[in-house]
């Protein structure tokens, strides 16, 4: 057996992942060692409660409610607490103890990202965090080193798994969301307050990390734009499939020209794209991430989004990269904010609608329709109309619009819904993915 330095490893959390990131540690030692130079002994685990259970069965000699003292005698610290505080501190205080630190808390890294990194660039160290964006994915690499050289123009992607499996779910089976978000609760999915998943807040973290790597700029997450699915009805999602469409929750970051300068957009929403779209076929609690780059061309990234074992497998990918660092030496390699971007509104960006309108079924109404749209400077690119009354008197009208700047458009919504004409303005879905 080769004799390796030995790297001593402090684990924050033994939830789901940490569980997993410590047995995993523990039982493939050997290969580990010889994949990094290094033997990653792990030195323990801090969590709140020792005597806790867990869903692996680890070495009880291995837990300590001392976080403090375990890290600051580690060579690399494994930030898998979640949350902000005290996880902001004890990575702060890894860092400032000379140690590499491994994370995968997307809601840390999104807020206080700049903050974290400016402290490793201080002393040298590195921070790396590949499960923090999609999981298993590998996502942030490529982004990082990979695309380094070229230049990435936008990344669309579905970054959540909870919200892709109602959405799905509802695609295929025609069920209502509240009847799956309930089973999504059953089977794990879906938390029992599932307001960070369904409302978009996860993935706007998850967005503002890869627009910061992808376009070399700080995003702060109040930046992003962020709309969830708990609009979306089983009508939608019918509508939807007729016009070609399926509803995915995407998160968009792309460059964009605004006043002769360029600039950047992120953006979370629901939002229509075609079913011949590599996104449409992304099934279940998978995630996706779409790249496109001058160069490279379209790149597709695809696996699980979220899971105790596969986002471990992300981890240590992580702690080998770290562990080489530490026998190779030198100073780690900071993050590159350096084009300082300007991160501009949603409504800079060129997009197109589809919009449902419960209206009166009389003469007149489509041409007062389009003199709405066309006073809005919006011109329209499909137009469906059924009759939906029993006795006639509302008609249910579909418009696709052309593109057309979403202040305009959105703009343009809100005087459709104030006409006479307009009982209800049913939904209002962008069009991505053309």
């Amino acid at each position: 057996m080769t004799d390796y330095r030995r790297l001593r490893v402090a684990l924050l959390g033994a939830g789901a992942v940490g569980s997993q990131v410590a047995s995993l540690l523990l039982r493939h030692g050997d290969e580990l060692a010889d994949r990094a130079g290094a033997r990653l002994e792990l030195a323990g685990i801090a969590v709140r409660d020792v005597d806790a259970p867990r869903d692996v069965e680890l070495p009880r000699e291995l837990f300590t409610t001392d976080a403090e003292t375990l890290i600051t005698g580690a060579d690399i610290v494994i930030e898998l607490m979640g949350g902000i505080e005290p996880a902001r501190s004890h990575i702060l205080l890894g860092l400032g103890s000379g140690a590499d630190v491994v994370t995968a808390n997307k809601a840390l890294l999104a807020t206080h990202g700049p903050e974290v990194f400016e402290a490793a660039d201080r002393v040298g160290a590195s921070v790396y965090y590949e499960a923090a964006a999609a999981g298993a994915i590998p996502i942030i690499r490529p982004l990082r080193d990979s695309l380094a050289g070229d230049r990435v123009v936008r990344i669309m992607g579905i970054v959540n798994g909870t919200t892709n499996y109602i959405l799905d779910r509802m695609d295929s089976e025609g069920a209502d969301f509240a009847d799956v978000l309930a089973d999504a609760q059953r089977l794990g999915y879906a938390e029992a307050d599932p307001t960070a998943d369904v409302e978009g807040y996860d993935a706007a973290q998850k967005a503002a990390i890869l627009a910061s790597l992808a376009f070399h700029t700080a995003v702060p997450l109040d930046a992003v734009h962020r709309e969830g699915i708990t609009s979306i009805t089983a009508d939608m999602i019918e509508e939807a499939r007729e016009a070609g469409f399926v509803i995915k929750l995407l998160a968009v970051c792309e460059r964009i020209g605004v006043d002769g300068g360029e600039s950047i957009s992120v953006r979370v929403y629901p939002a229509l794209i075609p079913r011949t779209h590599p996104l449409a076929s992304v099934h279940g609690a998978n995630n996706a991430v779409f790249v496109e780059a001058e160069a490279a061309g379209s790149l597709m990234f695809y696996g699980a989004g979220a899971g105790g074992v596969q986002t471990a497998s992300a981890v240590l990918g992580d702690v080998v990269s770290a562990a080489r660092r530490h026998i190779a030496g030198g100073v780690g390699v900071g993050e590159s904010t350096r084009a300082n971007l300007p991160v501009v509104s949603i409504g800079h960006v060129t997009t197109r609608y589809q919009i449902t309108l419960e209206v009166d079924d009389e003469p007149g109404v489509l041409a007062t329709i389009a003199g709405i749209l066309s006073e809005g400077g919006v011109s329209v690119a499909t137009l469906v109309q059924t009759v939906e009354g029993e006795d006639g008197d509302t008609a249910r009208l579909i418009v696709g619009t052309h593109r057309a700047a979403d202040s305009a458009l959105s703009a343009t919504v809100e005087r459709l819904a104030e006409s006479d004409v307009v009982e209800r303005v049913l939904s209002v879905l962008r069009v991505e993915g053309e």
